[in-house]
């Protein structure tokens, strides 16, 4: 569980990306660049956009304008699949897991185009889908293990708490070898000893070389591991720059009432 950092290079490149529903503009011209590498926190008060250009940075939603660029190729005209497939992985607020299926099951269903997803393959070729079978599984021991589910590994998902929903959102994701993550929410309704166990894994990943996009509401945790940050209002990126700046920011200030750490 390694990514491939080169220096600054961008691996996320958003210019003028707008989404309107009907008269409403969720998304306004929204454009920043996000360097391989980093942490790089969304932040704003509710409504104000994030979970949308979320959305459309994942294809789940198209945009009406602007474009995405991922590692210099755009990707905003693709499906939801061909982007993730592209390196562009992405968890919910609400995490989304099989939830009759053990977390070693979950775990081992994130790889596209596994040999075993056709049919004849388990007829003409049962020895390629076995051996394939058998490094997922090894692979996916690994990542659970990392991500600290190895006495759950068994367990549906149904029996999961919301932390441990979070480090299984996570470690699917990780399952994809993506080239970034978009984390949404990853605190929200987990306690705060599996908080401080997800940070702890977001950050350590972060030091082997992957690059996260996280939209979280608690500034405890955005401001400690997060750089650079980007603050949305009403649809609009109103800061893009440090932790530092961002508590001095006065559009900052106003928009969350001055209430940041």
């Amino acid at each position: 569980m390694t990514a491939t950092v080169s220096g600054s290079q961008t691996v996320l490149q958003l210019e003028g990306v707008t989404k309107r529903f009907g008269g409403f503009t969720a998304v306004d011209n929204v454009s920043f660049d996000l360097p391989a590498g980093t942490i790089g926190g969304l932040i704003g008060p509710n409504g104000a956009g994030k979970t949308t250009l979320f959305n459309t940075l994942a294809g789940m939603i198209q945009l009406d304008a602007g474009q995405v660029v991922l590692n210099r190729t755009p990707i905003h005209t693709l499906p939801p699949h061909q982007i993730f497939k592209a390196g562009l992985a992405r968890t919910f607020q609400i995490p989304r897991p099989f939830r009759e299926m053990t977390v070693l099951e979950n775990v081992m269903t994130a790889p596209a185009n596994q040999a075993g997803e056709k049919f004849w393959n388990n007829l003409l070729r049962p020895r390629k889908v076995a051996r394939e079978e058998q490094a997922l599984r090894e692979q996916a021991l690994s990542i659970i293990d990392f991500c600290d589910l190895s006495r759950v590994s068994a367990d549906a998902a149904a029996s999961l708490s919301g932390g441990q929903l979070k480090l299984l959102e996570l470690a699917r994701v990780l399952m994809s070898e993506p080239e970034i993550i978009l984390l949404d929410e990853p605190a929200a309704g987990v306690n705060p000893s599996l908080m401080v166990t997800l940070v702890d894994k977001i950050t350590e990943l972060n030091r082997r070389g992957y690059t996260f996009l996280i939209i979280e509401h608690n500034m405890d945790v955005v401001m400690s591991i997060c750089d650079p940050i980007m603050v949305m209002a009403r649809g609009r990126l109103i800061y893009h720059g440090d932790a530092a700046g961002a508590r001095q920011d006065p559009a900052v200030l106003d928009a969350y009432l001055g209430d940041l750490p």
